[in-house]
């Protein structure tokens, strides 16, 4: 997916329209009032103290098309629908955004201009990058979260590829990441990169089988299982999946387990994933071997590693060089788990 997304003019110009309004404690409802707002490529976040509202961007993408107000009220009710599945006391439902008299209001009865998905907000200190950062995850709260996962798993729509089709596409992916990670504008270490090449291709040489065999499991997973979209309450919570691909999210149960398990040891708890995925081995039936483990966390190292290295096509990206860090940690993750 490219960095960068694609807005057209009269659209940003309403967009800015409306996160200048959101900025504002008028727009809300109740004692209601922004202490923070957040922005990524995709989204406006305004945090108030007991709610989180997203403000989708209007996107025109080859994967993504937010570009009318209708399009984006269909994008928060799936986003809604999706993330009940694993957070249902946290997404609250879709408000609009409305023109009234006095300007535009959150859940206004006016004409809508816009739509917020809502959230209940979260204890910051009990997402999972935090207590990670802190040294206070407790397995207990690692156990319960695998408890979860588990049953989400079994009750997710199964994606019924075929071998061949599963193995295709794994591969296909991994192939256009390390193509796009060549390219000499990132430079990145080319013996670095050869190295994981030649790991993950020696691998797939002996145990493809492995890779095949998984085929039956993938389902329609979460698809960005990491620790700050964990919560560990009680239960835990997993927010934020990604909503707006399907195919994107279409999983096996352990590549996705692999993938916190590989942001957990690049937080430096390098511990959880392993207990993670036995406890949800353990509740699952699953005997997968653990170099397939090993491989999907190779996988996903190399994928992130490009997602890193795509801030960098910006005309100026900010913190350019903590990118291609945070690109050549992946890497050598990828290189490592192998």
């Amino acid at each position: 997916m490219p960095h960068a997304f694609s807005i057209p003019t009269g659209a940003r110009k309403r967009l800015g329209t409306t996160v200048r309004a959101l900025h504002q404690p008028a727009a809300y409802p109740g004692n209601e009032a922004p202490e923070e707002a957040i922005e990524t490529h995709m989204a406006w976040v305004f945090l108030t103290s007991s709610h989180a509202y997203k403000l989708k961007k209007p996107i025109q993408d080859r994967l993504i098309d937010y570009h009318t107000a209708a399009d984006r009220r269909r994008a928060c009710r799936t986003e809604v629908a999706l993330n009940r599945r694993l957070a249902a006391p946290v997404y609250l439902g879709t408000v609009p955004v409305a023109h009234t008299t006095r300007g535009l209001r959150v859940g206004g009865t006016g004409p809508p201009v816009d739509w917020l998905v809502k959230m209940r907000r979260l204890p910051r200190a009990q997402m999972l990058d935090v207590r990670i950062r802190h040294g206070r995850v407790q397995r207990a709260r690692v156990h319960a979260l695998a408890a979860l996962l588990t049953r989400f798993y079994r009750a997710a729509r199964p994606a019924h590829w075929s071998q061949a089709e599963y193995r295709g596409r794994l591969l296909a992916n991994l192939t256009a990441k390390r193509t796009s990670l060549q390219h000499p504008r990132y430079r990145l270490p080319p013996r670095l990169l050869r190295s994981v090449a030649q790991a993950q291709l020696r691998w797939l040489r002996t145990h493809v089988a492995h890779l095949e065999a998984r085929a039956p499991r993938v389902v329609d997973a979460h698809g960005d299982l990491r620790p700050e979209h964990v919560c560990l309450t009680s239960p835990p919570l997993v927010i934020d999946c990604l909503e707006f691909n399907r195919t994107l999210r279409l999983l096996d149960p352990l590549s996705e387990l692999a993938f916190l398990s590989l942001e957990c040891r690049r937080l430096g708890a390098a511990w959880i994933g392993p207990a993670l995925i036995a406890s949800y081995r353990q509740r699952s039936g699953d005997d997968a071997p653990g170099r397939l483990i090993s491989f999907y966390e190779s996988y996903h190292a190399t994928v992130r590693a490009a997602i890193a290295v795509w801030h960098l096509d910006d005309d100026t990206p900010p913190d350019a060089a903590r990118w291609r860090r945070q690109a050549i940690t992946y890497l050598r993750l990828a290189r490592d788990r192998l």
